[in-house]
């Protein structure tokens, strides 16, 4: 090919620096070549490797599009239409596919199999036979050099034919390496052109024989499939924009009314509290002991259902079971410094949750609806009605009402009758009082603007300070199995009865009668409703301590004692007619808010569903002081009689405790006997 330069070969024994300075032309030129050359096959691989993808994509979209048919969608249904167009689709790709897969073959061989042979075959020549020139004129140069160093002087015939000999072969190695040299750089401005031509040549051919086959399946059946198919995507787009039009002014309304909602706790007064939910979801934070002092908090989904609160944390399909809230009681508490904590205890005391909610509204809500479904309230036609119905009677308790039967009835579930009046465990009757006491104003049982006492400091702790003196117990710790720790004698040492409980202080208020059960309804009545209205939902818990002496509450950390109520002045105590967990008894005192000497104190407790035992057990301690003078083994077998399981009624248990009992032990005790003998 005219006008490429070559080397001049005869010119190489020589080896002028003319020729030596040509030879570095082109080296450079060798290399720039090379450099270029690996660019242009990288960018023709990547076509291939491109070109293979395709394929390869190519088939499995076919395979997946014939597979649609098989695919279970959760919220497709069988859409026959959409598969009959999919395997239309499948068999079209399929054919593409297979042209892919040719146009890969001819690219392989007329693309990549030239441009792949002059770079690893050609251009690896260069590269070698550059190598060896420079060895052996390097060792041309230092045979020349010791040649130069012989002595004139001495001359050695050895060394000067060992030398001899040396610069002989190094000359002609390097004149022969330097002679193919320069034939391969000369051939390498040939083979350039080829290495650039060929395999553009080929990739072109293929490109054409690609679109050949390509318009050789495309007809005109094929073109109305795909116009028809475009047009019911059109459709599809139209429909699509008309709902997504319709879902963004849903997401402005939904963002203009849920702003105040963003808030962690909103304001009270604009989103007011519901009391009257019997069902209740969202999220909350449950505590988990981890160690006896250590304890973690786990944000999890809670809801109800029926009577039970399940649990379900994020990812979950399902929710679990956290506890059965039939019967139970919640309250509010203060735990870890954290706010809007409250407690959960089920029914039977032995299971308890503590919960934080996020804002003020949900820590209320929980409890409100908690509440109502203890009260099984949700097992109704009409829950939620009921539930208001019920807090309505709450409010109204709270304010006086023409007459107690009235505010009594009013609680009661429509169509109801009172029941009958419960069962006693004394020898008072109440015969014609009870009937006559059932008609009585509101003022004839509770004094009018009567304060609730809510604190666990009752009044007679604060206005009766000969109370807590004459007991001796005042702010002493006190073992609640009568083990005095010091060297005094406890009180309650020498008691045959020692009997413990779990209580929870709900309050106490003052009333004007103590002869009746319905004093004790009235009052948990109006205490009840007093914490509902104010939001009261914490109660302290302690240990009432049951003895033939006296009862006490006894703070169950510090073993130190609340309270001190003396047995001879509790005169009334009585469950609560449906909930046997609250329990109530009147303290007769001296002094008070009235102008009598005496006066009346009625404290209502929370139990572990324990109100009767307790009952039975201050009316055990009280027979016991009523027959403080029977010998020991008398007193025992009084216990174990008492002991015995006894039926309770279903409508409470409550005990009248009249004055003159302690001067007719005697004669109660001959009647009872006559009554069993007979």
């Amino acid at each position: 090919m005219p006008g490429i330069d070559k080397l001049p070969i005869e010119e190489t024994l020589e080896d002028s620096p003319q020729t030596r300075s040509l030879l570095g032309v082109f080296e450079e030129d060798a290399t720039a070549i090379s450099n270029y050359m690996n660019q242009l096959y990288q960018a023709m691989h990547r076509i291939y490797d491109a070109q293979n993808e395709l394929s390869a994509a190519t088939h499995l979209t076919s395979k997946l599009l014939k597979e649609y048919e098989k695919q279970h969608f959760p919220l497709g249904g069988d859409d026959e239409v959409m598969s009959s167009t999919l395997q239309q689709f499948s068999k079209v790709i399929d054919e593409l596919s297979s042209c892919h897969a040719v146009l890969s073959t001819q690219l392989a061989d007329a693309m990549m199999f030239p441009i792949s042979q002059f770079k690893e075959r050609d251009l690896k020549e260069i590269l070698t036979l550059k190598e060896v020139f420079q060895i052996a004129s390097n060792d041309h140069d230092a045979a020349i050099n010791r040649y130069s160093r012989l002595s004139k002087k001495r001359e050695n015939d050895k060394v000067k034919y060992e030398v001899t000999e040396d610069v002989y072969t190094s000359r002609k190695k390097q004149h022969q390496t330097m002679m193919h040299y320069f034939c391969t750089l000369n051939t390498l401005q040939y083979k350039k052109k080829i290495a650039l031509l060929e395999p553009l040549l080929g990739y072109m051919q293929a490109q054409i024989s690609f679109f050949k086959m390509g318009s050789e399946n495309l007809n005109e059946q094929l073109e109305e499939f795909l116009t028809n198919i475009g047009t019911s995507v059109q459709n599809v787009r139209r429909e699509m924009d008309s709902d997504i039009e319709t879902m963004q002014q849903t997401i402005e309304d939904l963002e203009v009314a849920s702003d105040p909602l963003y808030v962690p706790d909103p304001d009270p007064t604009k989103f007011p509290v519901n009391r009257n939910l019997t069902r209740k979801a969202g999220y909350l934070n449950a505590r988990n002991k981890t160690g006896l002092v250590s304890s973690t908090w786990d944000r999890q989904f809670f809801f109800t259902q029926g009577g039970n609160l399940m649990s379900q944390a994020r990812g979950d399909v399902a929710g679990g079971l956290a506890m059965d809230i039939d019967n139970c009681s919640v309250m509010a508490v203060d735990c870890e410094d954290r706010r809007y904590c409250f407690q959960i205890t089920s029914f039977d005391g032995k299971k308890s949750s503590i919960l934080q909610a996020e804002s003020k509204k949900d820590h209320e809500e929980w409890i409100c609806t908690i509440n109502n479904i203890s009260k099984q309230i949700y097992l109704s036609e009409n829950p939620e009605e009921i539930a208001a119905r019920v807090n309505q009677s709450a409010l109204e308790a709270v304010t006086p009402s023409p007459s107690f039967q009235q505010r009594h009835e009013s609680l009661r579930p429509a169509g109801q009758s009172r029941p009958p009046t419960a069962r006693t465990s004394s020898s008072g009757s109440l015969g014609s009082e009870s009937t006559n006491l059932a008609a009585l104003s509101l003022d004839s049982l509770v004094a009018p603007d009567t304060p609730i006492q809510f604190d666990i400091i009752s009044p007679v702790c604060e206005d009766q300070p000969g109370q807590a003196k004459g007991s001796g117990q005042g702010g002493r710790r006190t073992n609640p199995f009568g083990e005095s720790g010091g060297g005094t004698k406890s009180e309650t040492e020498d008691s045959i009865l020692h009997q413990l409980f779990i209580v929870r202080f709900l309050g106490s208020m003052e009333v004007k009668s103590d002869d009746n059960p319905d004093v004790v309804y009235e009052t948990m009545r109006q205490i009840l409703a007093a914490r509902a209205i104010h939001n009261i939902f914490r109660m302290t818990e302690s240990h009432l301590l049951v003895t033939c002496d006296c009862l006490k509450l006894i703070d169950p950390q510090t073993q130190v004692t609340r309270l001190t109520f003396p047995l001879p002045s509790v005169v009334l105590y009585a469950t609560h007619l449906e909930n046997k967990r609250l329990f109530g008894f009147v303290l007769r005192t001296s002094g008070g808010r009235s102008e009598s000497n005496l006066s009346s104190v009625c404290y209502i407790f929370e139990s572990n569903n324990e109100g009767e035992k307790i009952c039975d057990s201050v009316g055990l301690a009280k027979q016991i002081a009523l027959h403080a003078e029977l010998d020991l083994e008398e007193q025992s077998r009084l216990i174990a009689a008492s002991s015995r399981p006894n039926q309770a009624s279903s409508e409470g248990q409550f005990v009248v405790l009249s004055s003159s009992q302690s001067e007719e032990s005697d004669l109660g005790e001959e009647g009872k006997k006559r009554e069993s003998e007979a």
